[in-house]
C-alpha cells in the first residue's frame, strides 16, 4: 500500500519541500509540497531526481577497498569495522611519520547540505591539526565570505536580497533562474520575479551571457569576463560624485571609499567592460532613486579575477543608496537557529598561515584549492602523503584538474568518504558511504541562514536506514576516535570525554538543543508536529547595529585588504589582444559534478558543447557544430560548438562539471555523458586576492580540430 511522506530535496540552495509517495522502500513518485512556507510547492528536476539518487544501483551502500594496482584494481566489500580501522591505521600512521601536515582533507559542496557534516563534520576536521584544508568554498564563495568577515564581523553575515518587497533588483553574474538563487535561498524565483514585475518593479541583469534570467530580465547588458569591478565602482564613483552619500553612524570609513572610487569614471569602465558609460550613470541612478532596490552578485562575479573587491562594492553600493537594513534592500536573516549571532559557526580571519609552496593566504581556516595539487608533488616537510575527502570530486571541481588527477596517484593513502567511485574517489584506498537524503533526519543549518524569508523546518528521514549502513555523522565519529586513538600525543582526558559525548550524540538531538537556546519559540517538537515548517515571517529591517556581529558593532567600509587591492586593480591596463575568454554556465538539471548519473536529468538535447558567438566562428573559419581545439596557458580540450548570439563577443562558454569518461569511474550513466571539464582548462595560477579561484575570464584560444 502506497503513502504519503514529507521529505525535502537538499541538492542545492532551494531547500524546496516534497511530498513523496512511497511503497515499501521505493519512491513512485516526488512533487513540490505546496504547504512548504518557503518553497510554496516549488520543484526543479533536480527534486525529482532526488529518488534516483537514491534508488541509483551504482551508488556505493557498503564500505570498499581497493584491491589490486594500475588497471587491474578492482573494489571488494568489506565490513565497517575493517573500514574503519583501515582509515585510522594508514591516517595515524602518516600523521606520526610526517606530521600533522602530512594530511590533507578536502570538503565538497553537499557537506553544506548535510545535517550531520555540519555538526560531526567541523569536529572531525578540527581534530586534524593540519594546516592543509580545502574545500570547493575556494572555487565559488569565498570573497563572499571574507568580505562579510571584514566588514560585519562574521564570515556568514551575508546580506540577502528582501526579493519579496524589492522594486529595483540589479543582478550581477548569477542566475537564479537555473540554480534556485546562491547565497540566496529563493525557490521558486520564477513567481517571485513575476510577483516583483506585478508589483511595478524591475530588474536589471549584467553578464558576458544572456542567460535564462537575463532573459526574463527587463534589461540586460553584455560585460567583458573579469571586468565587473570596475563598473560597480564606478557606480560607486556616481553615488560619491552627485553628493556625499549618507551613511549611519555605526558606519566607517566613507572618506576612504569616496577617495579609492575617484579614478573609476564610467568611461574608464566603458574601456574595460564594454559597458556604456551612460547605462552606468543611470543604472546608479536608479538604484538610489528606488523605494528599495538592491544589488546582487554572485559566481560570475566571485569566481572571477577580482571577487573581493567586486563582493565590497556590492556591499557598499547597498549601504551608500542606502538600501542596507532597508525594507526592499538587502537585509539579514533572523533563522531560529542562529549560526552567527550563538557562534556555531566562527567569525573566520585571513592569512593566520599560508601554503608551503605558493605561500598563499589562508581564509577562515583554508587554503585556496588550486595549492592542494602543488602540496601534493612538491616534495618536504609538510608534503600531502594521505588525503581524505568528503563528497567532493576536485578533478572535476578545480583549476588544472587534469594535473590534480596526475597527482593523485602519488600519494602514500587516500580515504574517501562519499556514495559514487568518481573521478577523485577512484584513486582512494577506501571508500566509505553514507546515507542519502532520504535516509537521514534533515534541518537545514545554512540556507535557513541565506534564506529571502525566515522560516523553519525538521524533516525526519523518509526510509530508515539499513542495518549495514552509516550516516555520515557516525562514519565522522568513528574516523575522528579511532585515529586520535591511535596517535602518540594524548588529548587531556576532559577534552576527550567532552568529544566523544558530542560526536555520540546524534545530529537531531543536537538540533533540539540548539532551537531551546534560541529565542524563536521553535522548538523540535512544534517542528515534528508541522513538516512542511513554520513560518517566522519576512526579513526584518532596521536590525542594526544591534545585530552586527562584529565587536564593536559597527561597519567598516575600508578593510586594508579591499583598500590594498584597488590600488592593484587601479593598475591593470585596457585589454588589448583577440584571446578569447572563457566563463562557465549552470543547466538547471546539473548539480556541480555529480548528478549526471540520473537518467531523467541527462535525456534530451546535449548541453555539453562549448557556445561561441557566431562572430567569432566566422572569424575563425569555424562552422556551426563542428568539433573544436581549446586551448588555455594549462591545457587543451576538444569539444563540439554550438553557435549562440546569447554570448558577447569575444565569450565563450563551456559548463561546468562534465568530463566523466575516465578510466575506473563506476557511474554508468554517466560516463556516456558527453563533455569536457571545463577545469581542464582553468589555471590555479589566476586567483583571487581571497584565494579563490578566478574560473570565469580564462584566456583561451579556438581553433578547429
Amino acid at each position: 500500500m502506497s503513502e504519503t511522506r514529507i521529505g525535502v530535496c537538499n541538492l542545492c540552495e532551494a531547500i524546496c519541500g516534497l511530498e513523496l509517495t512511497v511503497e515499501g522502500r521505493d519512491v513512485l513518485s516526488v512533487r513540490g509540497n505546496r504547504a512548504d512556507p518557503l518553497s510554496r510547492g516549488h520543484i526543479c528536476p533536480k527534486g525529482v531526481a532526488i529518488a534516483d539518487v537514491y534508488a541509483d544501483p551504482d551508488r556505493l551502500r557498503r564500505p570498499v577497498r581497493k584491491v589490486g594496482e594500475g588497471p587491474d584494481a578492482g573494489w571488494q566489500e568489506i565490513g565497517w569495522d575493517e573500514a574503519f580501522d583501515l582509515v585510522a591505521d594508514n591516517l595515524a600512521r602518516v600523521i606520526e611519520q610526517h606530521g600533522d601536515d602530512a594530511l590533507g582533507v578536502y570538503l565538497g559542496n553537499p557537506n553544506a547540505h548535510s545535517l550531520g557534516s555540519m555538526t560531526h563534520g567541523t569536529a572531525m576536521f578540527k581534530s586534524f591539526r593540519t594546516r592543509n584544508r580545502y574545500s570547493a568554498t575556494s572555487v565559488d564563495q569565498l570573497p563572499h565570505q571574507l568580505v562579510a568577515h571584514l566588514m560585519f564581523g562574521h564570515q556568514l553575515f551575508l546580506p540577502i536580497p528582501d526579493i519579496d518587497r524589492t522594486s529595483w533588483f540589479l543582478v550581477i553574474g548569477a542566475n537564479p533562474m537555473a540554480s534556485n538563487g546562491s547565497l540566496m535561498t529563493v525557490p521558486d524565483f520564477p513567481q517571485r520575479l513575476r510577483d516583483l514585475k506585478a508589483r511595478g518593479g524591475r530588474m536589471v541583469v549584467l553578464d558576458p551571457r544572456r542567460t535564462e534570467t537575463a532573459k526574463v530580465a527587463d534589461e540586460h547588458h553584455f560585460v567583458r569576463p573579469g571586468t565587473d569591478a570596475w563598473v560597480l565602482l564606478a557606480m560607486l564613483h556616481e553615488l560619491t560624485t552627485r553628493s556625499t552619500p549618507t551613511v549611519a553612524s555605526y558606519v566607517d570609513g566613507l572618506d576612504t571609499v569616496v577617495e579609492l572610487v575617484a579614478g573609476f569614471t564610467p568611461e574608464r569602465a566603458e574601456e574595460m567592460s564594454g559597458l556604456p558609460a551612460a547605462e552606468i550613470r543611470r543604472l546608479a541612478g536608479e538604484l538610489v532613486a528606488a523605494d528599495g532596490g538592491v544589488v546582487y552578485s554572485r559566481i560570475g562575479v566571485s569566481a572571477g579575477p577580482w571577487g573581493t573587491v567586486c563582493q565590497w562594492a556590492v556591499n557598499c553600493l547597498n549601504i551608500l543608496s542606502g538600501n542596507l537594513d532597508r525594507v526592499g534592500g538587502a537585509l539579514f536573516t533572523t533563522p531560529a537557529i542562529d549560526a552567527v549571532g550563538t557562534g556555531l559557526i566562527g567569525r573566520g580571519h585571513f592569512d593566520a598561515w599560508r601554503s608551503r609552496v605558493r605561500g598563499l593566504p589562508e581564509t577562515a581556516g583554508e587554503l585556496p584549492v588550486s595549492a592542494l595539487r602543488e602540496e601534493i608533488e612538491t616534495p618536504g616537510e609538510g608534503q600531502v602523503r594521505a588525503l581524505l575527502t568528503v563528497a567532493g570530486n576536485p578533478v572535476l571541481s578545480t583549476p588544472d584538474g587534469a594535473r590534480l588527477d596526475t597527482a593523485l596517484r602519488d600519494l602514500d593513502f587516500m580515504a574517501a568518504v562519499d556514495i559514487y567511485v568518481n573521478e577523485t574517489t577512484r584513486y582512494a584506498d577506501v571508500i566509505l558511504p553514507p546515507t542519502t537524503a532520504l535516509e537521514r533526519d534533515h534541518y537545514d543549518l545554512v540556507f535557513h541562514l541565506l534564506a529571502v524569508r525566515n522560516t523553519a523546518r525538521f524533516t525526519p528521514a523518509v526510509f530508515d536506514k539499513e542495518a549495514d549502513q552509516r550516516h555520515d555523522w557516525q562514519i565522522f565519529r568513528e574516523i575522528t576516535l579511532r585515529t586520535a586513538a591511535r596517535l602518540s600525543r594524548k588529548v587531556p582526558l576532559k577534552k576527550r570525554l567532552v568529544q566523544r559525548a558530542r560526536l555520540t550524540a546524534s545530529p537531531t538531538f543536537l538540533i533540539g538543543q540548539l532551537l531551546r537556546r534560541g529565542d524563536s519559540g521553535v522548538t523540535l517538537s512544534k517542528l515534528r508536529a508541522r513538516p512542511a515548517g513554520i513560518d517566522l515571517g519576512p526579513l526584518r529591517a532596521r536590525q542594526l547595529p544591534d545585530r552586527l556581529p562584529s565587536k564593536n558593532k559597527r561597519i567598516d567600509l575600508a578593510p586594508a585588504v579591499v583598500v590594498e587591492d584597488v590600488a592593484r586593480l587601479a593598475a591593470v591596463p585596457r585589454p588589448v589582444g583577440d584571446e578569447l575568454l572563457l566563463i562557465g554556465r549552470r543547466h538547471k538539471q546539473d548539480c556541480n559534478s555529480w548528478m549526471h548519473n540520473s537518467e531523467r536529468l541527462t535525456r534530451g538535447r546535449p548541453r555539453h558543447q562549448l557556445l561561441m558567438n557566431p562572430e567569432d566562428l566566422d572569424a575563425r573559419a569555424i562552422t556551426d557544430g563542428a568539433r573544436v581545439r581549446v586551448t588555455s596557458r594549462v591545457g587543451t580540450v576538444e569539444v563540439e560548438v554550438a553557435a549562440s548570439a546569447d554570448l558577447m563577443p569575444g565569450v565563450v562558454s563551456l559548463p561546468h562539471g562534465y568530463g566523466h569518461a575516465k578510466d575506473g569511474v563506476l557511474m554508468s550513466r554517466s560516463r556516456d555523458v558527453p563533455g569536457v571539464s571545463i577545469n581542464d582548462l582553468t589555471d590555479p595560477e589566476l586567483l583571487d586576492v581571497s584565494g579563490n579561484a578566478a574560473l570565469n575570464g580564462v584566456p583561451v584560444s579556438v581553433s578547429a580540430c
